[in-house]
């Protein structure tokens, strides 16, 4: 068994109910969205935890190799052709091992959120549409479906209940809106009810969008 991933974690209140894990992008760290939290209109959200895990570290195609906290290995511009695989799914066991933790430490499934930015939005959904129980929640910011092919024959029937939150920029010029869009229609092909949210931004986030999210916790959570 591998170690778990090395976290940070911050309660909103005393005695969670609710665990919120929250991957970061490409090239960034688990402190990146800790200043959120306090953003996040909370008021009538049960007590939260929110875990924030650190991606290992890997030389990365499209930066010439260099080594950065990374997810999964990204080899073209396009995120598409030549995905990988292995380092997507290495990536699916340790977030499922957080899960897991969650569960021990009290939490149902019914009650853990993943969310994640860019290439943690890829993780988030490359883990929940397989995770075996309905989720509370999947917060996918800026990011897309990876391994879309293969996505209707790996997803799990209880995911199928597990409600999706999107949110993208339409000037994005790292994920492209329309590869987001595309996410988007797979998923509510197969049934998923997604909220889709787009903003005048790039790849980044908005205080519109952070509105929009603590509203869609309220709605999952209440």
């Amino acid at each position: 068994m591998s170690t778990l991933l090395k976290t940070i974690e911050l309660d909103s209140a005393p005695d969670t109910t609710v665990s919120i894990i929250w991957m970061h992008g490409l090239g960034a760290d688990n402190n990146d969205f800790v200043p959120l939290v306090k953003e996040l209109d909370l008021r009538g959200c049960p007590a939260i935890r929110f875990i924030f895990p650190n991606a290992g570290t890997m030389p990365v195609t499209i930066n010439n190799g260099y080594v950065m906290r990374s997810w999964y290995d990204i080899r073209s511009n396009d995120l598409v052709r030549r995905e990988d695989e292995a380092g997507l799914r290495a990536s699916q066991a340790q977030i499922e091992a957080l899960i897991a933790r969650e569960k021990a430490r009290g939490i149902p499934a019914s009650r853990i959120i993943l969310a994640g930015f860019s290439q943690g939005c890829a993780m988030t959904l490359q883990t929940g549409l397989r995770h075996p129980e309905t989720l509370a929640g999947l917060m996918c910011l800026s990011g897309y479906l990876p391994l879309a092919d293969m996505t209707a024959a790996e997803r799990t029937p209880g995911s199928l209940q597990t409600p999706i939150f999107m949110a993208h920029g339409t000037a994005d010029p790292v994920v492209p809106i329309t590869r987001a869009e595309q996410s988007r229609d797979l998923l509510t092909g197969m049934g998923y009810q997604v909220e889709w949210h787009a903003y005048r931004m790039q790849h980044s986030l908005c205080q519109e969008e952070i509105d929009a999210i603590g509203a869609w916790l309220k709605k999952v959570l209440a």
